[in-house]
């Protein structure tokens, strides 16, 4: 899969179709991962995405928190009032051990967070024993593609070592290769269940597939999530893991 120009990242370029299929495919995978049962979810990502809603929808109880610098506008009206608890706070200490079913961090939330081991620490410690992670990171094929871009040819090699990429934005990004992202969630005490891509398709697949007959999204996500590419961080923005407490 050829990396994504960086002015494609947020959806505002014109990569319409892979985005349409992007977040269809990350929709099915958060509906496939959430718990059958109604539970208590937290959700750490940042009241970016309508993750909250959709766990909302599914019959879920859900804490979502949202950092304290950012605003609830535009974010309340997207979840189920009823169901979804809004928290400005830029930790968990307001949470006692054990208290949620499951924890999810989209939105790239533990590459922005550049403390991640921290963070993720506090995720298993709100974790009841059997609860679990979805965790969502930039991959080291973005990293890369985004040193490309910007010309820092002597970082591209040290994949071994934490990368910290700068965005044009004056944001930083923590990149994770396979390796990396388990080491991460071992070490919180997390079991990893599954890694992946989050898509293995190529833009120039899906625009071409898409562009042919919309219908076919719905066989495309299929197609996506029928795949294999477990622990491979050779393609793909983005890498999804499913992490377990014991």
């Amino acid at each position: 899969m050829l990396p994504i120009p960086a002015e494609e990242l947020n959806g505002s370029g014109t990569l319409g179709p892979y985005w349409t299929f992007y977040r269809a495919v990350a929709a099915e995978q958060l509906d496939r991962w959430l718990p059958a049962e109604p539970s208590v979810v937290l959700d750490l990502s940042g009241g970016r995405g309508r993750w909250s809603g959709q766990a909302a929808k599914a019959g879920h109880r859900v804490i979502e928190v949202l950092d304290f610098r950012r605003t609830l506008d535009g974010h309340s009206r997207l979840h189920d009032a009823g169901r979804v608890r809004h928290i400005r706070a830029d930790d968990l200490a307001f949470l006692p051990d054990g208290c949620v079913d499951a924890v999810l961090c989209e939105e790239r939330a533990m590459s922005i967070e550049l403390m991640a081991e921290s963070a993720m620490n506090d995720v298993a410690r709100v974790l009841r024993p059997g609860g679990r992670a979805l965790v969502c990171v930039d991959s080291l094929v973005l990293g890369m593609a985004i040193l490309a871009e910007q010309g820092q040819w002597q970082h591209l090699r040290q994949t071994s070592e934490v990368m910290l990429v700068p965005w044009p934005d004056g944001s930083i990004t923590r990149c994770f290769s396979s390796g990396q992202l388990r080491e991460l969630l071992a070490g919180a005490g997390l079991e990893v269940e599954w890694m992946r891509p989050r898509t293995v398709l190529s833009p120039s697949t899906v625009d071409h597939v898409l562009g042919s007959d919309a219908r076919a999204l719905n066989y495309l996500v299929r197609t996506e999530l029928e795949a294999q590419p477990n622990d491979d961080d050779t393609v793909g923005i983005h890498l999804v893991a499913s992490a377990r407490k014991s």
